[in-house]
Order: structure tokens, then C-alpha cells, then sequence
């Protein structure tokens, strides 16, 4: 059970108008800090050649990227745990626009993957940062609005970045599409510098969560690497069976991948529109729409319009898993939120090569049409521990604007439960 705490008003720390030029500053940099992470994907075949190295090779300029994230955000989270925000923030977006412009101007793969680890390093310091300090600009009851609106770069990277990105480079070379995103960095440097508010992490509005509970926190970290596992085997190999399983072409993937994409897009607005008042109901439902998908993806895969709906299914229902589990930990994480976001981050990164290496681990052994079964297996269990979560703990406040007159005080203890 959770220590009762003695709330406090709410103070805004900006107006309203302020505050929402800062949100979509921050969407647009997650939108940067993703396409800069899946850029090599796009651009394989023209950085190989020129760097005078393989496909695989450029590859893991991806795989080294995720690693540091992985390893490096809780620590970065406890080592500016009392900087202000606007600092850590700024620093993040400066670091990103110099580092990826290092590596539009690198001769080497060698500087190219430092430039890129560097970058790893920003981002993984900006993902724990990013969400308590914007959210804590908004009121409680739009919170999870705001979270979801965040995620819309996400959405947007693999969708509009990524082609868009490969586009520029096959045009005027690869190292123009680098430049281009090491400039748009420098605008959000700016914006960053100019009109975030000088505030410590500890009087930020969303420093704490309103209901820290224990046990509650780490339930969702479980629940979170297993649903990242069980869709990332997908979404890792999801063009192999696309091809293997449905029967597609190679020149069917791009606008295949833009239908998930589109509908991932689609999904980040909707949920945007029930977050705050229906939080749980949003969970189990997303946690329900990706076990369908991945179970029907199994079952009905190798017809061609049914995979398509499937994929659409499921690019709609993952879309809205990091906002929905970011809200959530921004709810019960026990003490800082910036580390319970920080634990979150490396959880999700975990998941993410868990799901990538057990796809790959599948499709050698038993075949790539086993992936989404196995998924949607995992997926499921997330689903039962989040029910059995709700069933054995106090309900959460289901309302947002419940928690407008109040947030939670800035030396809340927290549950040992």
C-alpha cells in the first residue's frame, strides 16, 4: 500500500500558449531523435559503397545505437537528476545536431559509428528527460494528451522520415540527409533555449508521480518487455513474412509498411482523445488489439488481404503502446519520475533486442511464419498481468480532470509494496 501524502495545488510554471509551442518543439525532436536512429536502415545501400564497407557492417551503426540507449539512460537520469531541465534538454538537442553532423562530414566508418554512439548517448538522456519535463508544463487532467501528441514524432519517423529521409539521400547523397537533420536540430536548439522555463526537475509539475506505488511500477516494467518483445519479433521480420508468408513482392513493401505506418499515425491521434479519462480501459484495449492482430497474423497470414488488415491492426494498436505505458509509469513510478522514465526507457530498448533476437532465433529454426504466434503469446501475458495488476490493487482515478485541484508533493514516500 501507498504512504498517504498531503497533495499541493497545481501552479502552471507557463501560460498555456507557451507551453504548447514547447510540446510541438518537443514532438518535432523525438521525431528527429527516432529518424536519426533508423536513418542507416534506409540509406544501406548507398553509405556501404561509399564507406567502402557491407550492409551488415552499416547496420550495426543501428545496433550499436540501441545498445547505448539501453545501457545508458538510468545512469544519465541519476546523474542529472537536479539539473534544470531546459539545460538538459537544450544540451541533448545541441549534442544530436553536432554529433550528426560530424558524421555527414566523416570520411570513416570509425567516426561515423562514434558520431553515432555520441547521438545514442543524447537520446538516451532526452527520453528520460523529455516527458516529465513537458507534461509537468500541462495541467494533470491533459497529461496523457500530451504524452500521446509526443508520440506522434514517433509515429511520424518510420512513416515520413525514414522514405523521405532515403529520398534526399538518393538524390544528392547520403550525407545531405544528414546535414538536413543536424540543421532542424539547431532550430529546436534554439526554441529549446529560448522558451523552456529555468525550473529544477524537483518543482517541475510532474516530478512525482501522484499515485508512486511499488509494486504497481514494476508490474508495468514486466508487462512493458513483454509486449516490446512480442511485437518487435514482428516488426523486426515483418517483410520476410510479408514475402514468405503472403506472397508479396519486394517492390510491395514500401507502400505496405506505409499502411502500418499510417495506421500507426492514426492511432497515436485517437488515443490521445481517451488517455486521460480512460487510461486502464486504453491499456487492456491496445494489449488486446496487438494480441488479435499477431493471432490472426498467424492464423490467416497467408492471404494477402488479410495480412494487409492485419498489419494495419497492429501498426494502429503499437503506436499507442509507448505514450499509454509512459502515462502509466508517470503515474505509480515510486520517488523521481525522470528514473522511473529512465528504468522505463532501458526496459522498452530491452525489448526491443529481445523481440529482434527471437525473431531471428524463429525464422532460422522453425520459420518466419512462427514469429507473430509466439508474439501474440507474449503479448497476451502482458494482457494477464496487467489484469491481474488491476484485480489486486486499488483502482487509479480513471478521470484526469480528478487530479486537476491537486499533484503529488515533492517528498512523497513511496509504497514498499
Amino acid at each position: 500500500m501507498t504512504t498517504p501524502t498531503t497533495p499541493r495545488p497545481f501552479v502552471p510554471v507557463v501560460d498555456e500558449r507557451r507551453a504548447t509551442v514547447i510540446l510541438v518543439a518537443m514532438a518535432v525532436s523525438t521525431f528527429l531523435f527516432v529518424l536519426v536512429e533508423s536513418l542507416p536502415s534506409g540509406l544501406l545501400t548507398l553509405m556501404a559503397p561509399d564507406l567502402g564497407r557491407s550492409t551488415s557492417e552499416i547496420g550495426l551503426l543501428v545496433t550499436g545505437y540501441a545498445l547505448v540507449v539501453l545501457v545508458a539512460s538510468v545512469p544519465l537520469a541519476q546523474w542529472t537528476k537536479r539539473v534544470p531541465r531546459r539545460w538538459v534538454l537544450s544540451v541533448c538537442v545541441g549534442v544530436a545536431a553536432l554529433a550528426t553532423l560530424w558524421a555527414a562530414f566523416a570520411p570513416t566508418y570509425e567516426q561515423i559509428m562514434a558520431a553515432r554512439l555520441i547521438t545514442a548517448l543524447a537520446q538516451a538522456l532526452f527520453w528520460v528527460a523529455v516527458i516529465p519535463a513537458t507534461t509537468g508544463l500541462f495541467r494533470p487532467a491533459v497529461r496523457g494528451r500530451v504524452m500521446a501528441r509526443l508520440a506522434v514524432g514517433n509515429s511520424l519517423a518510420p512513416v515520413l522520415g525514414v522514405p523521405a529521409g532515403t529520398w534526399l539521400g538518393q538524390q544528392a547523397g547520403w550525407r545531405t540527409t544528414f546535414w538536413a537533420v543536424a540543421a532542424l536540430s539547431a532550430v529546436i536548439f534554439v526554441i529549446v533555449i529560448v522558451m523552456f522555463p529555468l525550473v529544477r526537475p524537483s518543482e517541475g509539475g510532474a516530478s512525482r508521480a501522484p499515485f508512486p506505488h511499488r509494486r504497481r511500477f514494476w508490474t508495468q516494467l514486466l508487462a512493458t518487455v513483454l509486449v516490446v518483445t512480442g511485437s518487435f519479433g514482428l516488426i523486426t521480420f515483418v517483410t520476410q513474412l510479408l514475402q514468405d508468408v503472403a506472397g508479396y513482392r519486394q517492390e510491395d513493401m514500401s507502400w505496405l509498411l506505409l499502411v502500418q505506418g499510417g495506421f500507426g499515425v492514426v492511432g497515436a491521434l485517437v488515443v490521445a482523445r481517451f488517455i486521460d479519462r480512460h487510461h486502464t480501459a486504453v491499456l487492456l484495449t491496445i494489449l488486446t488489439l496487438i494480441t488479435v492482430a499477431l493471432g490472426l497474423l498467424w492464423l490467416v497470414g497467408s492471404n494477402p488481404v488479410a495480412a494487409v488488415a492485419c498489419l494495419a491492426l497492429f501498426g494502429f494498436a503499437f503506436s499507442t503502446v509507448p505514450p499509454t505505458l509512459s502515462h502509466r509509469i508517470m503515474q505509480v513510478a515510486p520517488g523521481s519520475t525522470d528514473i522511473g522514465i529512465g528504468l522505463h526507457s532501458s526496459t522498452f530498448n530491452l525489448g526491443i533486442a529481445a523481440g529482434s533476437g527471437l525473431g531471428a532465433a524463429l525464422t532460422a529454426s522453425v520459420g518466419v511464419h512462427a514469429v507473430p504466434a509466439v508474439g501474440a503469446v507474449l503479448v497476451l501475458l502482458a494482457l494477464v498481468v496487467t489484469i491481474v495488476e488491476e484485480r489486486t490493487n486499488a483502482p487509479l482515478p480513471q478521470h484526469g480532470h480528478e487530479l486537476d485541484a491537486t499533484v503529488a508533493p515533492q517528498a512523497a514516500e513511496v509504497s514498499a509494496d
